[in-house]
């Protein structure tokens, strides 16, 4: 492998891009209390696949920290026992983070996947800070942005934590989220730092100004999508995951702000490509920009005309994602000479 480094950053991205995705999957099926407690799995570290597994039985081995649902509550082993032929308090206590206390087998695992997922992204980028110190001398900054990402993937598990143990606040998901995003820049700048140096072009003022405000207008955009997604999660609590047809009659004002504001990510964008063509310069990642922006408004007409199809929402955030991070990579690109300026950049 010639590039260890940029196998391993590509794969650590790639990684968060699909941990991105299954989490969108768990709000989907309504699976995040699948696991009600964290890091393990009702104690678990494979997680049960019964309900039977689950109730307290006569002399069983119980470890500490092992969870039984008892009177439709959540009970948790106090020290490691034997249990006897009847049930005995003082050898359980009550699980006091929140009151969930149903097992759904599908949603345990789709959770478990989504930890699972998360878990190989921490290694994958703690092996990529481990291979970054070999770099600290050529490159003191690769090394401080990847050790900066093992500090970001800590506090998105700590995040993970606090979502779990407040039974699924809606803005605390919206924090976990943020923080996935703020991960993947970190990750595009390595990336673009790792890609050999393009041919140089000059671009004007005019047109920076035009992508920087491009790509501030979808991180707004992406941030009123979150506060949709609140509402949305709100009305699944009161009509249930099979009603999908009324979970906007009722949509608040930033849901049709958050419609039309596609349109004006569209307009901005159109000027780039417009500037862009006269200087004949396509950029692949502005390709790609385009093409995510379209995804983006028909993911976006298919939820509200034909009410929510099956893994609409997922691809709705996965592709506001990829945006984001195409927008940065090309935001990079063509501040690159500014960038350059300085000692911390330079190649």
């Amino acid at each position: 492998m010639k590039n260890p480094y940029k196998f391993l950053l590509i794969i650590s991205l790639s990684l968060v891009y699909l941990v991105i995705t299954a989490g969108s999957i768990v709000r989907m099926t309504g699976s995040g209390m699948g696991c009600p407690d964290w890091p393990k799995c009702f104690g678990y570290l494979i997680p049960p696949t019964e309900k039977s597994q689950l109730k307290w039985k006569p002399l069983n081995s119980y470890k500490k920290g092992q969870i039984i649902i008892v009177d439709e509550t959540l009970k948790i082993a106090s020290f490691d026992f034997v249990s006897g032929y009847y049930f005995k308090n003082k050898n359980w206590s009550p699980y006091t983070k929140h009151n969930y206390a149903i097992f759904n087998a599908t949603h345990t695992w789709v959770e478990f996947i989504n930890r699972l997922l998360g878990v190989i992204a921490g290694l994958s980028t703690l092996a990529l800070f481990i291979v970054s110190l070999g770099k600290i001398k050529k490159d003191t900054l690769v090394t401080l942005i990847s050790f900066l990402i093992i500090v970001g993937m800590g506090f998105q598990a700590w995040l993970g934590k606090t979502v779990v143990d407040s039974n699924l606040l809606p803005f605390k998901i919206t924090i976990h989220m943020g923080m996935a995003f703020i991960i993947v820049f970190l990750l595009i700048i390595l990336l673009y730092r790792e890609n050999k140096p393009q041919k140089k072009i000059s671009y004007n003022k005019t047109l920076k100004f035009l992508v920087v405000l491009g790509t501030a207008l979808t991180i707004f955009q992406i941030g009123m999508g979150t506060q949709v997604r609140q509402y949305v999660d709100e009305q699944i609590h009161d009509w249930g995951l099979n009603n999908p047809l009324k979970w906007l009659i009722e949509a608040p004002i930033i849901f049709y702000i958050h419609r039309s504001f596609s349109l004006l990510v569209l307009t901005t964008n159109g000027l780039i490509a417009l500037m862009l063509y006269r200087i004949k310069h396509f950029p692949i990642e502005f390709l790609g920009i385009l093409f995510f922006i379209m995804l983006e408004i028909v993911t976006g007409i298919l939820m509200y005309y034909f009410d929510f199809p099956f893994s609409s929402q997922p691809i709705h955030l996965l592709v506001a994602s990829l945006l984001f991070g195409a927008q940065s990579y090309f935001m990079i690109r063509i501040f690159k000479n500014d960038l350059q300026n300085s000692s911390y950049f330079r190649r």
